[in-house]
């Protein structure tokens, strides 16, 4: 069993100790938050014995084998780097960084260190995906597809109310591109590579954030859309279209709410869904499976890495293209 901290004390975080706790493969012992008293509380809450208010410190801790970061995405890669640099072992939640060279950098002294630096994405570890790549095989040659993220902020009325909620603030290099659309880049790239060319058109606000985005990908063979909102609560499913039928996919974060629809007018549900703290489990495991069982799990370990770095790169170029700045941007 490996000992691991957190850094970050929101449900998020929440939702991934349940998971890999109830892997039992992980074990809880220390947390970070900013003020010594929100740090006990929440050791206290999930049973950890150790509370640091030191990122630094938490990092020399003898008692932690790894780490998983949750801060705010500004704050990302100077949290890595120190746990990094001092031996531990990293899953970060998405996006990993505003820029792909940052991204490299960690992969680089996570190396140096022999240590996995690795991004929690629940598409890559679900083992749904494998349904998923079943089914549009029986679709044929995809044309088109739809990949759709829209979920209304919980923090939106706050916004509009005159606040400034880390969701929407862009000095915390948030905004709906890189948070709800690091969800639709992921299956598009682990999918279909990159595409030939691909333009974007964000909903800005006020604030200088991106509320929401289009984007449009042209590959030779076919067209993929990404849809993705902070502002609006989606009824629409994503799907991929071929000449064989329709693949609807509820939610593409959880590959959940599979269907498959035929040509001939038959439907067929493939797959429902798990909870969310089932589904951070699977990225759970298999941080721990490429810690522990680094030769077998080699191949796969490396793929991720790369394609982490594919989505930073795709990612901070259509931030470039939409005028999405950032001030780590200089």
């Amino acid at each position: 069993m490996l000992r691991f901290g957190t850094i970050g004390s929101g449900w998020i975080t929440d939702e991934y100790i349940h998971g890999a706790l109830d892997s039992g493969l992980w074990q809880l012992t220390a947390v970070y938050s900013r003020t010594e008293e929100r740090a006990r509380a929440y050791a206290d809450r999930h049973g950890a014995k150790l509370a640091f208010t030191s990122v630094q410190a938490m990092a020399a801790s003898p008692e932690v084998d790894a780490v998983y970061v949750a801060s705010p995405n500004a704050l990302h890669y100077q949290h890595c780097k120190v746990l990094l640099e001092h031996g531990k072992h990293v899953i970060c939640e998405k996006p990993l960084c505003a820029q792909a060279a940052k991204v490299r950098e960690l992969q680089a002294i996570a190396a140096a260190q022999g240590v996995v630096f690795l991004e929690a994405i629940m598409f890559l570890h679900l083992p749904q995906r494998k349904l998923l790549e079943e089914a549009l095989e029986q679709l044929g040659p995809i044309s088109l597809a739809k990949i759709d993220f829209c979920q209304r902020s919980s923090k939106l009325d706050a916004y509009q109310k005159g606040e400034l909620p880390n969701i929407f603030n862009p000095k915390l290099e948030t905004g709906a591109l890189m948070d709800l659309g690091v969800y639709c880049v992921y299956p598009a790239l682990y999918l279909f590579g990159r595409p030939e060319r691909f333009q974007i058109v964000p909903r800005m606000l006020e604030s200088g954030a991106d509320g929401a985005g289009v984007i449009t990908m042209e590959y030779p063979d076919k067209l993929v859309t990404l849809t993705y909102s902070k502002l609006g609560q989606a009824g629409a499913n994503t799907d991929f279209q071929g000449p064989e039928g329709t693949l609807s996919v509820e939610s593409i974060s959880r590959i959940a709410g599979l269907s498959l629809w035929r040509k001939d007018g038959s439907t067929e549900t493939i797959y429902d869904g798990d909870e969310k703290y089932q589904l951070m489990g699977w990225e759970a495991k298999d941080f721990y499976r490429y810690i522990t069982e680094p030769e077998a799990s080699q191949e796969e370990y490396a793929y991720c890495s790369r394609l982490a770095v594919d989505v930073a790169e795709f990612l901070q170029e259509a931030r470039k293209k939409a005028g999405i700045r950032f001030e780590s941007d200089h």
